[in-house]
């Protein structure tokens, strides 16, 4: 008889011409000789703990803290909450998120207790708190591409080491200067840990970079559904991170926003019970009201000539902020699949109040419908159409540059999903939508960025309020080839430091 340690959370039995055991056990002819009882359907050890605080009661200081949701859909904010109270004992977590969360939602409850000594995040600027504790040396930070992140931590889940990726080659990624930490007092008395330098390799004439495997200690996810086994199912984009980080950690321990089920048809389980150890279901379901700013007609102006490069049948990527406002001004009989990073295809418009669903938002964090024929799935998913070209999609240069994430001491937005966006733009048309000048009245058109870099030579087309130009990536030239109605080619060449060709025939908008 063999006895298996207890310790291991799976096991695998199997037959090798090296190594048999023989037996001469007499077993009736119509019995199956190995199958599992019928009276035992799950396990006898439970997975639900009784509340939260039980839940998270044994997690250790300087754990690796993996944290789903994105935005405010999907976040674990109950199992937060519960370690938050362990703010005593439990210090000198790593937090690993899309965004480091904000009003006290997310990573930013961690934060307010001062429980994270380093956050591995895409885009943690939208939170001020974070932002200003980095800025001043308070804290570490691993900058890292939203697909690169999602990549790192399915990579590690899997058993696979590394991978190269064209994600942030010829960038600031690359050349590892995003300063991980500050001395105290911020940049202008230095840097205390310095960002980290990646491996370039060309391959098939284009330039990649290896990542390596992103492991976790502890996983908290929110799911919709889960049964006594830890199946998940989640609500449309609350999926986002959630599958591949509860994938991935030695522990994971799942919320629950409804009771828990045993009827859930093994067709629809996006997440299964193997990489689940905990339940908590003592949660309650939240509410998300719409967040449409209004933008200014500049900004809707910029948007509608957008819409002109948009064609019929387009699967197309809309950036946060300015262009989302690109399909209000679709031509006619225009139909297009609009992707969101965050895990959707084939975005409807904003909601009615009695449309709104919390667990439906796009990459702005604001909500939004599905179309008769959407699809949903987790971030990691969502990248890999992005870096495989199958969508069409603060300073640019007339090379076709892009720098949009951070100036380094002063602000941090973080990357978010802009570099995976850029990484194909032989296969994935890149247009910038931007205003023309700053708000101190100085060009963002460049010859050469003077920011850390989101992609290099990828921008194809540049729309601002004033102009539009087409930029050859090869021969690094940018031409004129439209001015909006009332400007002059001499206000376009007077508020742009970059030199540029002009069309023959400019046309208008």
């Amino acid at each position: 008889m063999f006895k298996l340690p207890q310790a291991y959370k799976s096991y695998a039995i199997v037959a090798t011409p090296s190594f048999r055991i023989s037996t001469s056990v007499s077993i009736p002819g119509n019995v199956r000789r190995f199958s599992t009882p019928v009276d035992k359907p799950v396990a006898n050890k439970s997975k639900l703990w009784d509340s939260a605080d039980d839940a998270v009661k044994d997690i250790q200081s300087g754990s690796v803290l993996l944290c789903g949701g994105f935005g405010l859909a999907g976040i674990p904010d109950t199992l937060l909450e519960a370690l938050a109270k362990r703010k005593d004992v439990v210090t000198d977590l790593t937090g690993v998120s899309n965004n480091a969360g904000g009003g006290n939602s997310g990573l930013d409850k961690l934060l307010n207790t001062n429980q994270l000594g380093k956050v591995i995040a895409s885009y943690p600027g939208s939170n001020k708190n974070f932002e200003s504790r980095y800025l001043s040396g308070k804290i570490t930070l691993e900058l890292v591409p939203q697909g690169t992140l999602a990549e790192r931590i399915r990579a590690h889940a899997a058993g696979i080491p590394g991978f190269f990726t064209p994600t942030g080659a010829s960038t600031a990624v690359e050349e590892g200067t995003i300063p991980q930490r500050y001395n105290d007092g911020g940049a202008v008395n230095g840097i205390a840990i310095p960002g980290i330098p990646k491996e370039a390799r060309e391959i098939d004439g284009k330039r990649y970079i290896l990542e390596t495997a992103l492991p976790g200690d502890v996983a908290f996810v929110r799911a919709w559904k889960v049964d006594e086994v830890g199946n998940c199912v989640f609500r449309y984009a609350s999926q986002n991170f959630s599958t591949v980080m509860a994938k991935n950690a030695k522990l994971t321990i799942v919320e629950v926003t409804s009771s828990t089920q045993y009827d859930i048809s093994p067709n629809a389980i996006h997440l299964p019970g193997i990489y689940v150890d905990r339940i908590d279901n003592s949660n309650d379901d939240s509410s998300l009201s719409p967040e449409k700013a209004a933008a200014v007609a500049q900004r809707h102006r910029i948007a509608k000539r957008a819409a002109k490069e948009i064609k019929d049948g387009f699967y197309v990527n809309l950036g946060i902020g300015m262009p989302t406002l690109v399909p209000e001004y679709l031509e006619p009989g225009v139909k297009v699949w609009l992707h969101s990073e965050n895990g959707i295809l084939g975005m409807g418009p904003y909601p009615t109040e009695e449309q709104l669903d919390a667990d439906l938002i796009n990459a702005g964090k604001e909500t939004v419908t599905l179309l008769p024929g959407a699809s949903v799935f987790d971030s990691s998913e969502s990248f890999a159409m992005i870096r495989g070209g199958h969508v069409d999609a603060m300073e640019v240069s007339k090379a076709g540059d892009i720098a949009n994430f951070m100036i380094p001491g002063k602000l941090l937005k973080g990357i978010g999903g802009a570099m995976d966006l850029v990484s194909n733009p032989d296969k994935t048309k890149v247009i910038v939508v931007m205003e023309h000048c700053s708000k101190n009245g100085k060009s963002k058109i460049l010859n050469q960025c003077s920011l850390p870099l989101t992609g290099a030579r990828t921008v194809s087309t540049i729309i601002t309020e004033l102009a539009v130009f087409d930029v050859d990536r090869a021969s690094g030239e940018m031409e004129l080839i439209d001015i909006a109605e009332g400007v002059t080619v001499e206000e376009v060449k007077a508020k742009t430091a970059a030199d540029f060709t002009v069309r023959n025939h400019l046309g208008t908008f």
